[in-house]
Parts: C-alpha cells; sequence; structure tokens
C-alpha cells in the first residue's frame, strides 16, 4: 500500500471518515471543506468563510482570481499564487491520461471531433450548461457536444479554466474528454494556432 493509501486508512480510523468523499458529496462544512487545499489551515478557513461569505471550492478559486481573497487578512501574493495552483490541480484532477499516451483515440479523430464541435456551436446547435467553476452568477452558457467516433465516446467543451479565462481564450480552446467501450478514459485540448506562419 502506498502512501496515498496509508493515509486514507489513517483518517478514516482517526475521524470515522473521509473528507474526499464528503468533499464530493458535498457534505463538509464550508471551513472544512476549505481546509482540504493545501496551505489552508482552520484559522485560515474560518476567516475565509467569515469574510468572503462562500462556502465552495469553485467559488474560492474565483476569489483567489478576480482580487477578493487579497481581502483576506493573512494571505498575500505567494499564498495566493500557491492556493491557485492546488485549487486547479483539485478541482482539474479528473481524467489526467495524455491523448497521446498509446490508449487513446488518434489525433485526427480528436481534431474531427473539434471541427464537429466548433461547427454545431458557431451555428447554434449545441446545449448549454452551467459550470461550477468560474461562474458566480450560474448563468448557462458553455456549449458542450457529445458524439461517438471509431469507437469512442467524446463530450466536448470550451476551456473553463483559470488560465482559459486569463488569456481570453473560453472560446477557443476545446477540451475533450473521450473513453472506449472499456470505459479506458482520457482527454485532450485543441488549442489553436495564435502566431501567423513565418
Amino acid at each position: 500500500m502506498g502512501y496515498l493509501g496509508r493515509a486514507i486508512d489513517e483518517e478514516i480510523a482517526r475521524s470515522g471518515r473521509l473528507s474526499r468523499l464528503d468533499r464530493l458529496r458535498g457534505e463538509l462544512e464550508p471551513a472544512a471543506l476549505f481546509q482540504t487545499v493545501p496551505g489552508i489551515g482552520p484559522v485560515l478557513a474560518d476567516e475565509i468563510h467569515d469574510t468572503l461569505e462562500i462556502d465552495t471550492l469553485e467559488a474560492l478559486e474565483l476569489t483567489a482570481h478576480d482580487g477578493r481573497l487579497e481581502t483576506v487578512k493573512g494571505i498575500g501574493h505567494r499564498r495566493i499564487a500557491a492556493l491557485r495552483a492546488n485549487l486547479a490541480d483539485l478541482l482539474g484532477r479528473q481524467r489526467r491520461r495524455s491523448a497521446f499516451d498509446g490508449s487513446a483515440p488518434p489525433v485526427e479523430t480528436i481534431l474531427d471531433v473539434d471541427l464537429e464541435y466548433r461547427r454545431n456551436e458557431s451555428s447554434g446547435r449545441l446545449p448549454r450548461i452551467a459550470p461550477r467553476r468560474f461562474n458566480p452568477d450560474g448563468k448557462t452558457w458553455l456549449p458542450i457536444l457529445h458524439t461517438d467516433q471509431n469507437g469512442w465516446h467524446f463530450t466536448a467543451l470550451y476551456s473553463n479554466t483559470a488560465r482559459a479565462h486569463h488569456l481570453g481564450r473560453t472560446k477557443d480552446w476545446v477540451v475533450t474528454y473521450f473513453y472506449d467501450g472499456d470505459h479506458q478514459e482520457g482527454q485532450a485540448t485543441v488549442v489553436t494556432e495564435a502566431r501567423a506562419p513565418p
């Protein structure tokens, strides 16, 4: 058993609960939820909750990017940078496998899905969802595509990451999640070239 497995066993033995599972179920109090982020202890978690009146990791991530987190006592620029990275890691942890490790659809298929997504999005034929991240008003704005090609199921949508928002690429970078009949999962991001050829 590895370090993570031992840590999980120790947490369950000590508290009778698993904070990661509670976090996924939405069962943690906000201050306890914030303590699941590396770099946030009990005092700072209470201070964040009391000052900003937020209660989700997605809301915390938004405050780390819009300047509100800087208003919390005890948080400086270095800590904000670390919290941004830790939150991005926690909230973006799903499907980490590269599209190019040999157990993924061919690049040509991923590019076909990207093209299908962009064509359907530009013609207004895609349903829209309300993402939890970087969407404080809960607006339904993010187009989503579900399609099957060459034995793979794909879900495609514009990138809704902090980096995409910062660089103004929320209507450019397309993230494609995929799985096959054996539920081998992965993801790829198609980025439009921003420079003209030489």
